[in-house]
């Protein structure tokens, strides 16, 4: 059977704009337009809400009556009612009746569709061509119709066909323009037709304009519009924008939290009917522990929440999701993707030591040794803030004899000894160590402890001497053999019978020796202030304390002798060179210093000695501490020598020999200048010159004297004996 919905009663106070539609369909087509309410002069308000008390029927927000689910009309129909409400919540109410109708009055529906004609606009008097001043309302063409084709859709008339034969005519989109020839119209009898199935979701609208003209061409009528809306079939399903969807969220989550966000798109109409309405479901849940149902899904928007508690990622650490997209709000076609959910893990599980006990023993004296390493077990999500241990010792460790770490690779808790222990003093520690984890507790736990007994070791440890630095002073003329000081060691290893001897480590000069049992140090050697070995009256050597334990352990000790000065040291002038003029000369200034320390130094005193003073004068300051020597008599260009003998404060002398250079100048010298050649004069030039001349005149007059004497020529051959005996043969043998 098919229905027709017709509006049958409006309330008294309220003009309804009736709206009376015939419409054949099936019953099971839900989201159908049934009829479109429209109220008028009830309120200046502008209606917000509408509202049907069945709910087999929907009414949207511009009054349009759709079918919700799928419905099944029997005898007179169904009668309902549609509320409106205004802005200011006034109320207005208007009943509405879904009847059903026989075949043959669907068809004469259908005649009555099919004989709807739309007539010109008639013009106003006294204007020729004048545009209307009406709209003509939209022709509502469903989509996928099977035809046949073409089918009638309207006919277009002129009310000025009686006087003039009328040729009609169609422009604009689907007619004459793409795409091009879905619609026509017989030009005689104006009645338009469609050539084809429409598809809504590729043209929802189409806009053509009418024409009527005369024989001879020449407009009749000013074109009027046709717009032909393409009514929605539920021909598309819905589809997901993935096919697999992730999400997250915490393990303990509480019902009510947010999860994640699906959603669906669906091509048919959303607006004007239900084809389009998308209703999400969730169809089944992978695996249903602890619950079958632990997520919901909302209807509407697709946002995924948790419904049920017992989120645990120990147990489970996803979920898989079975969604259901359906158009027409829940009851049309359908699709389906898959959700993933991810159990995030949350510190909910604290770390467990296994063991819980654990017994070691470390030697004594060994700071930094790893003493322990502890395990823990942690259910939570390995290499996480939630997972990584923090240890802690929180009894035993008063003294800070340990400290513990966590190995970041293994989550082990490292014990090492934080500085040496003594076994003399401490045998055994007890430590109580806690773990927890970087992060927070999400929840109230028990925090896990573990117990570790450390038993030091004793071992043999070198003899300590005391003080590790020992002073002592010392005259630096001690004799040799004297006793300077005592240094002994003691042996820590109170529990073992131990002997201790000594011996020197290191005494750079060599003056010390020390008596291997009782420690005394004495001098084997003359010890001396002024040694380049001594640094600020002070002499550093080694004293070495060797045990005799299994190995031998040896001790250390630094023995500082401070020496004590004795005057055995006589002034010393600076410079020990001079030099000066023998005319005028200048007096030397000549520093004078003692090695040795106040009161063995100055003020000096000086004498010149071995004749020195009959050609030089010295002079001390005030001060006793710069003498200052002067040459008396201007002495010839030569190096001599001048006995100067100082006194110190304590009257001990020392000569020093010093070597002055006297040169031939005046005033300051610090070396003799060069000595001129003389410059010879005119006369003693040409002297030496005449005596060069007659020396030469004389050896060439002995010269002519020589030739002239009568000489005996020698035979110029050889005797014929030499001759042969100078005559060499190369051919010889």
């Amino acid at each position: 059977s098919s229905w027709a919905c017709m509006v049958l009663a409006r309330p008294a106070w309220c003009r309804h704009r009736q709206h009376h539609s015939l419409l054949e369909a099936r019953a099971h087509e839900s989201g159908r337009t049934l009829a479109n309410l429209q109220f008028e002069d009830c309120t200046r308000w502008k209606l917000v809400l509408y509202d049907a008390d069945d709910a087999d029927f929907h009414v949207l927000a511009d009054g349009t009556v759709l079918m919700r689910h799928h419905t099944q009309l029997h005898g007179q129909g169904k009668t309902f009612t549609v509320d409106a409400w205004d802005s200011t919540g006034k109320k207005f109410s208007a009943s509405v009746t879904v009847k059903t109708q026989s075949p043959h009055s669907t068809q004469e529906a259908a005649s009555d569709h099919q004989a709807e004609v739309l007539m010109f606009p008639q013009a106003r008097p006294g204007l020729q061509r004048q545009k209307r001043d009406w709209v003509i309302p939209p022709i509502r063409v469903p989509e996928n119709e099977r035809g046949p084709f073409p089918k009638k859709l309207v006919q277009i008339k002129s009310n000025r066909d009686k006087a003039t034969k009328i040729i009609y005519s169609i422009t604009g989109q689907g007619a004459d323009t793409p795409p091009n020839g879905i619609f026509t119209i017989e030009a005689k009898t104006g009645w338009m037709m469609v050539t084809q199935p429409l598809d809504r979701e590729d043209i929802d609208k189409y806009h053509l304009f009418s024409h009527a003209v005369s024989e001879n061409g020449r407009p009749v009528e000013e074109p009027m519009e046709i717009i032909i809306t393409v009514t929605d079939q539920n021909d598309n399903k819905p589809q997901f924008t993935q096919e697999l969807f992730r999400g997250s969220v915490l393990e303990g989550a509480l019902p009510g939290t947010s999860v994640m966000q699906v959603t669906a798109t669906d091509a048919d109409d959303a607006i004007e009917t239900y084809n389009g309405v998308i209703a999400y479901s969730i169809l089944n849940q992978e695996p249903k522990e602890p619950h079958p149902q632990m997520f919901t899904i909302h209807r509407a928007t697709g946002a995924i929440s948790v419904i049920a508690s017992g989120l645990d990622r120990e147990v489970m650490r996803e979920y898989t999701l079975t969604l259901q997209a359906a158009d027409l709000d829940g009851e049309g076609l359908t699709t389906t993707a898959s959700a993933v959910i991810e159990i995030v893990d949350t510190n909910d599980n604290a770390p467990v030591f296994d063991p819980r006990t654990y017994t070691v023993a470390v030697p004594e004296n060994e700071a930094g040794r790893e003493v322990q390493r502890l395990t823990v077990t942690d259910t939570d999500e390995v290499n996480t803030a939630a997972w990584q241990a923090v240890y802690t010792i929180v009894r035993g460790n008063e003294g800070g004899f340990f400290t513990i770490t966590t190995d970041r690779e293994t989550n082990e808790g490292i014990l090492r000894t934080a500085k040496g222990l003594d076994f003399e003093v401490r045998s055994q520690f007890v430590l109580y160590v806690a773990a927890t984890n970087e992060e927070p507790f999400v929840v109230k736990l028990t925090t896990s402890t573990a117990t570790v007994t450390v038993n030091v070791e004793d071992v043999n440890e070198a003899p300590v001497f005391d003080p590790p630095i020992q002073t002592a002073q010392v005259s630096e003329d001690v004799p040799i053999g004297q006793k300077i000081t005592s240094y002994t060691a003691q042996d820590p290893d109170k529990m073992q019978s131990q002997t201790i001897r000594y011996r020197i480590g290191n005494d750079p000069a060599g003056w010390l020796e020390i008596h291997p049992e009782n420690g005394i140090v004495t001098a084997k050697a003359q010890l001396d202030r002024e040694a380049v070995f001594v640094k600020n009256n002070t002499y550093p050597a080694i004293v070495l304390a060797v045990d005799n334990g299994t190995p031998p352990a040896t001790g250390t000790g630094t023995l500082l002798l401070t020496l004590l000065d004795v005057n055995d040291n006589g002034p010393e002038p600076d410079p020990r060179e001079i030099t000066v003029c023998n005319q005028n000369p200048v007096p030397q200034v000549l520093t004078i210093s003692d090695k040795d320390l106040p009161p063995n130094t100055s003020p000096f005193r000086a004498e010149l000695i071995h004749g020195s003073g009959m050609s030089w004068a010295a002079e001390m300051d005030s001060k006793g501490e710069t003498l200052t020597l002067k040459l008396m008599e201007p002495l010839k260009k030569d190096i001599y020598q001048v006995y100067l003998r100082l006194f110190d404060n304590q009257n001990k002398d020392q000569l020093t020999v010093l070597k002055a250079e006297v040169c031939n100048c005046e005033g300051h010298a610090e070396k003799c200048p060069e000595e001129r050649l003389p410059v010879l004069g005119v006369p003693i030039i040409l002297a030496i010159l005449g005596a060069i001349l007659a020396l030469l005149i004389i050896l060439l007059l002995l010269l002519l004297f020589v030739r002239r004497r009568k000489v005996v020529k020698e035979p110029l051959l050889l005797p014929e004996d030499d001759t042969r005996d100078n005559v060499f043969y190369y051919d010889e043998a």
